[in-house]
């Protein structure tokens, strides 16, 4: 099953190694190779985060987040966005924006499409960074009754019974980034854009949870049909799967904001950009379905704690990069980091629970032997 949920990664993956070396030779080839091994380090937690959204999500939708998903990732964010927001920032028509991407240039050169997308940085950072704030304390601060860091998690979900300290806590962080991290000339476009990112994430997630699912109905297939003697959640279909596969294109997105951005200081060229990153966003799309089908998150269930620790981290480092330069191997380590100690920490409980059973049953197995009546040989 493993090999069969790879398989379009791996097929995606050869055409596009062989795109680069048509388009730029073995130079392109290396380059592309690189930033696809570069995309699916980064993005560990970005698998598993979206895991836990896709297997509520019937198995229509989950073959669409590989198909219609996977475009939008490559040729949407990859590819189209940074167009756009060079185009929009530089006031340019689309062709203008397309021939100026075309152009080789050193992204440090004033006028070239690497120094625009650059310039744009601190609105792409405020964006994302707030949207995935968001998800990360909405998550610390609800309700639950897995605890993995119990000594911190446990009072942040006291805290969090205060009505909306998300969005409160997620303005202030924000203020707070644009007054002392924006570069001058910034700050109103940081407030606007960090304030779109944190509309965005309650719009929604908010569309998603008003058209989901009763977590106590029946299962249901890809065609919203009931499968009767089947328990546990209802899969979402329809508005409610619609939702959260848009859901799930925003947090793509923002994932993908400053692996985009980084990814000029390998190279300037957009397509050998959006080739090398489309291939590991496919790699971490098969990871997510992998992840699902394999009930990995039921089994390892510290795994969603560390990735949105990891997802916190780099919301944090994304507002950071505004002002400071974070090299993408601290924040891929950063990421990797979580997601290996929640990893470790799901063995152990495992480990635990599996002893406290085999205890219990020698010792439920003990008592049986003690009540049986003792037979004593008369003389």
């Amino acid at each position: 099953m493993s090999m069969k949920t790879f398989t379009w990664s791996f097929v995606v993956a050869a055409v596009g190694l062989v795109l680069g070396y048509l388009y730029g030779g073995p130079t392109g080839l290396a380059v592309v190779a690189i930033l696809a091994v570069l995309e699916i380090s980064l993005s560990f937690d970005n698998a598993v985060v979206n895991a836990t959204v896709l297997a509520r999500m019937a198995p229509f939708w989950q073959k669409l987040f590989l198909t219609v998903g996977i475009a939008i990732a490559v040729f949407g964010m990859r590819l189209l966005f940074p167009l756009i927001v060079v185009g929009v920032t530089a006031h340019l028509s689309p062709a203008d924006a397309v021939r100026l991407a075309l152009e080789k240039g050193d992204p440090d050169t004033a006028g070239t499409y690497g120094y625009l997308l650059n310039d744009a940085h601190p609105a792409i950072a405020a964006f994302g960074g707030m949207f995935l704030l968001m998800l990360f304390l909405d998550f610390v601060f609800g309700e639950r009754e897995i605890h993995w860091l119990s000594w911190l998690e446990r009072p942040l979900a006291r805290i969090g019974k205060l009505d909306q300290l998300s969005a409160v806590v997620a303005l202030i962080v924000l203020c707070a980034a644009a007054y002392g991290l924006a570069p001058e000339g910034k700050t109103a476009t940081v407030l606007v854009s960090g304030v779109l990112g944190l509309v965005s994430f309650v719009l929604v997630n908010g569309l998603g949870e008003l058209f989901n699912v009763d977590e106590g109905d029946e299962d249901s297939d890809g065609d919203g049909q009931q499968r009767s003697g089947v328990a546990g959640p209802a899969l979402a279909v329809g508005k409610a799967a619609f939702f959260l596969f848009l859901y799930l294109e925003f947090l793509d997105a923002s994932f993908s904001f400053d692996g985009v951005v980084g990814a000029f200081a390998i190279t300037s060229d957009p397509v050998i950009i959006a080739i090398g990153l489309g291939i590991g966003a496919m790699f971490i799309r098969s990871l997510t379905v992998f992840l699902v089908k394999k009930g990995t998150l039921s089994e390892y269930v510290y795994l969603e704690h560390g990735a949105l620790w990891a997802i916190g981290a780099l919301a944090t480092l994304l507002l950071l990069t505004m002002k400071y330069e974070v090299p993408e191997v601290v924040i891929g380590l950063i990421g990797v980091g979580f997601i290996v100690a929640a990893l470790i920490s799901s063995i152990l409980r495992n480990r635990s629970i599996m002893r406290d059973a085999t205890a219990a049953l020698a010792d439920a197995d003990r008592g049986e032997a003690s009540d049986e009546p003792a037979f004593t040989e008369s003389r």
